[in-house]
């Protein structure tokens, strides 16, 4: 079980790894453009475009993709960390 659930989250890792990196990425860029007197030469509305996915029109579910992908790498991560397997007690 552990090895199916390894190759489903190194599959999901792959997939959604350049899009929560750029969402990353654009988030704290945002808040730099906003917040602090630096000239990136990007405005911040063009880089929350970027970070909503509005300018690949996927604003309606690219929070949806990214979300999901995330739960999936937990449930795939715990499950073989093997934080949830029952330990059999050994009767003395």
């Amino acid at each position: 079980m552990k090895r199916l659930f390894r190759k489903y989250h190194r599959t999901l890792a792959l997939i959604i790894a350049l899009p929560l990196i750029l969402t990353a990425l654009t988030g704290m860029l945002a808040t730099v453009v906003r917040e602090w007197p630096i000239d990136t030469g990007f405005s911040s509305g063009f880089i929350l475009s970027i970070h909503t996915g509005e300018i690949f029109h996927l604003q309606a579910i690219y929070p949806m993709l990214n979300g999901l992908g995330i739960i999936g790498l937990v449930v795939t991560g715990l499950s073989m960390s093997g934080l949830f397997n029952q330990k059999k007690q050994k009767s003395q």
